[in-house]
């Protein structure tokens, strides 16, 4: 799952598996934000998305613009679960024109806690041109499938035809200034994880090497506390 530009606040807990038994989950996912506060960074994106779930309407379509690992997914599955809405998730290059039927034909439906349908498209730059076309129709204002709000992630809008990103609400998700704050985050899992060691890492230059991948710099961190 991609994660996060910007990093959520320190949530702790283990994944009960069925059948009773519990075993740790990663970082990226026990650290996986479940709202927009809880992420660091990604000011302008946090904040056009909070006034939104504030003031929600269907109809919608967002384009979520970055390199991979700052958080386009976690941002979508977060705002998903701020509006109670019903989450329908087309993985990486899954998006043809099969899902999108499949997909939208549920969005008939009256939606989860009888508010949204969240169709979130990951790698939106990678569906088939196929795909592509199917959903000029159904992000049309005269197609569009009722109480529903399109997320579309994507590395970079090279290959999306101009009239798919005419429909779409651009927003670039930055991870420019968050170096510092990434690094603390890092430090509170840290010592959450392990307690105070006389053995700790350089969170700043784990944060600064992944070039600002939280993501990234999770992993590296969860290689470092295996070996602590």
């Amino acid at each position: 799952m991609s994660l996060f530009d910007g990093m959520p606040q320190v949530h702790s807990g283990n994944e009960a598996l069925q059948g009773g038994l519990s075993f740790p989950t990663s970082l990226t996912e026990r650290y996986r934000p479940h709202s927009l506060a809880d992420f660091v960074g990604l000011d302008k994106a946090k904040k056009v998305l909070t006034n939104f779930a504030a003031k929600p309407f269907p109809n919608a379509a967002f384009l979520f613009v970055a390199s991979s690992g700052v958080g386009k997914t976690s941002v979508g599955i977060a705002l998903s679960e701020m509006l109670r809405g019903g989450l329908h998730h087309i993985p990486s290059q899954q998006c043809n024109v099969a899902n999108v039927e499949d997909v939208v034909r549920q969005c008939h439906y009256v939606p989860k806690n009888a508010t949204f349908h969240v169709i979130l498209v990951d790698e939106a730059d990678q569906m088939s041109k196929a795909a592509q076309l199917a959903l000029l129709s159904k992000t049309d204002s005269t197609g569009f499938p009722p109480s529903t709000i399109f997320i579309f992630t994507c590395n970079s809008t090279d290959g999306l035809e101009p009239r798919f990103l005419s429909r779409c609400m651009e927003l670039k998700f930055q991870s420019h200034g968050i170096a510092s704050e990434a690094a603390s985050l890092l430090e509170r899992i840290w010592l959450q994880e392990v307690g105070e060691t006389a053995d700790r890492p350089d969170f700043l230059r784990i944060v600064q090497s992944s070039k600002n991948n939280v993501r990234d710099s999770l992993n590296t961190l969860q290689v470092e506390l295996l070996s602590a």
